[in-house]
Protein backbone atom coordinates (compact mmCIF):
# COMPACT_ATOMS: atom_id res chain seq x y z
CA UNK A 1 0.00 0.00 0.00
CA UNK A 2 1.17 3.54 -1.14
CA UNK A 3 1.51 5.90 2.09
CA UNK A 4 2.09 9.90 2.40
CA UNK A 5 4.26 10.34 5.31
CA UNK A 6 6.85 11.86 6.89
CA UNK A 7 10.68 11.34 6.48
CA UNK A 8 12.64 12.55 8.93
CA UNK A 9 15.93 14.92 7.94
CA UNK A 10 17.74 17.56 9.33
CA UNK A 11 20.23 17.56 12.62
CA UNK A 12 20.34 16.11 16.00
CA UNK A 13 17.15 17.70 17.79
CA UNK A 14 16.39 20.02 14.66
CA UNK A 15 13.82 18.18 13.36
CA UNK A 16 12.46 19.09 9.91
CA UNK A 17 10.01 16.37 7.98
CA UNK A 18 9.88 16.01 4.23
CA UNK A 19 6.20 15.07 3.10
CA UNK A 20 6.60 11.62 1.05
CA UNK A 21 4.65 9.11 -1.08
CA UNK A 22 6.41 6.01 -0.23
CA UNK A 23 5.06 2.32 0.09
CA UNK A 24 4.12 1.42 3.49
CA UNK A 25 6.78 -1.48 4.18
CA UNK A 26 9.88 0.54 3.81
CA UNK A 27 11.84 1.89 7.09
CA UNK A 28 10.53 5.80 7.81
CA UNK A 29 13.88 6.85 6.38
CA UNK A 30 13.77 4.39 3.16
CA UNK A 31 13.22 4.78 -0.39
CA UNK A 32 10.43 6.74 -1.35
CA UNK A 33 8.62 7.83 -4.64
CA UNK A 34 8.35 11.30 -4.44
CA UNK A 35 8.65 14.53 -2.92
CA UNK A 36 5.53 16.18 -2.17
CA UNK A 37 5.74 18.69 0.61
CA UNK A 38 7.68 20.04 3.73
CA UNK A 39 7.15 20.46 7.26
CA UNK A 40 9.16 22.44 9.72
CA UNK A 41 7.46 22.28 13.43
CA UNK A 42 10.42 24.56 15.04
CA UNK A 43 9.63 27.90 13.19
CA UNK A 44 6.20 29.62 15.15
CA UNK A 45 4.21 28.64 13.87
CA UNK A 46 5.12 25.30 12.02
CA UNK A 47 6.00 25.91 8.00
CA UNK A 48 4.65 23.57 6.19
CA UNK A 49 4.36 23.16 2.43
CA UNK A 50 2.63 21.30 0.01
CA UNK A 51 2.56 20.48 -3.67
CA UNK A 52 -1.49 20.09 -3.84
CA UNK A 53 -1.92 19.09 -7.34
CA UNK A 54 0.46 16.24 -6.71
CA UNK A 55 -0.96 15.45 -3.59
CA UNK A 56 -4.37 15.21 -5.02
CA UNK A 57 -2.99 13.09 -8.07
CA UNK A 58 -1.26 10.38 -6.00
CA UNK A 59 -4.33 10.35 -3.40
CA UNK A 60 -7.03 9.95 -6.16
CA UNK A 61 -4.66 6.58 -7.48
CA UNK A 62 -5.11 5.15 -3.57
CA UNK A 63 -2.53 6.77 -1.49
CA UNK A 64 -3.26 7.47 2.17
CA UNK A 65 -1.45 9.72 4.39
CA UNK A 66 -0.67 8.65 8.09
CA UNK A 67 -2.27 10.11 11.13
CA UNK A 68 0.38 12.92 11.48
CA UNK A 69 0.31 13.83 7.77
CA UNK A 70 -4.02 13.96 7.85
CA UNK A 71 -3.36 16.36 11.39
CA UNK A 72 -1.19 18.40 8.32
CA UNK A 73 -3.29 18.25 6.02
CA UNK A 74 -6.22 19.45 8.09
CA UNK A 75 -4.33 22.35 9.34
CA UNK A 76 -3.57 23.90 5.80
CA UNK A 77 -7.23 22.91 4.10
CA UNK A 78 -6.07 20.29 2.37
CA UNK A 79 -7.82 17.75 3.07
CA UNK A 80 -11.50 19.97 2.71
CA UNK A 81 -9.72 20.74 -1.11
CA UNK A 82 -9.06 17.09 -1.76
CA UNK A 83 -12.76 16.67 -0.80
CA UNK A 84 -13.77 19.59 -3.19
CA UNK A 85 -11.88 17.94 -5.79
CA UNK A 86 -13.68 14.06 -5.71
CA UNK A 87 -16.79 16.25 -6.43
CA UNK A 88 -15.72 17.67 -9.12
CA UNK A 89 -13.67 21.14 -9.15
CA UNK A 90 -11.01 21.45 -11.12
CA UNK A 91 -7.28 21.25 -9.65
CA UNK A 92 -6.25 24.60 -11.24
CA UNK A 93 -8.69 26.38 -8.80
CA UNK A 94 -8.22 24.59 -6.07
CA UNK A 95 -4.47 24.92 -6.41
CA UNK A 96 -4.67 28.73 -6.83
CA UNK A 97 -6.69 29.15 -3.68
CA UNK A 98 -3.95 26.70 -1.35
CA UNK A 99 -1.63 29.18 -2.90
CA UNK A 100 -3.34 32.37 -1.51
CA UNK A 101 -4.03 30.71 1.67
CA UNK A 102 -0.39 29.99 2.21
CA UNK A 103 0.70 33.46 1.61
CA UNK A 104 -1.89 34.58 4.11
CA UNK A 105 -0.47 31.97 6.34
CA UNK A 106 3.14 32.74 5.92
CA UNK A 107 2.49 36.35 6.46
CA UNK A 108 4.94 38.12 9.54
CA UNK A 109 2.27 38.94 12.69
CA UNK A 110 2.68 42.39 13.95
CA UNK A 111 3.41 43.34 17.33
CA UNK A 112 1.88 46.00 18.97
CA UNK A 113 4.20 48.10 21.09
Amino acid sequence: MVRIRLRRVGLKNQPSYRIVIQDSEKPRDGRFLEIVGFYNPRTEPGSITIDEARVFEWMSNGAKPTESVAKLFRTTGTADRFARFKKGEPVATLTEEAKAAEVKRSAPATTNR
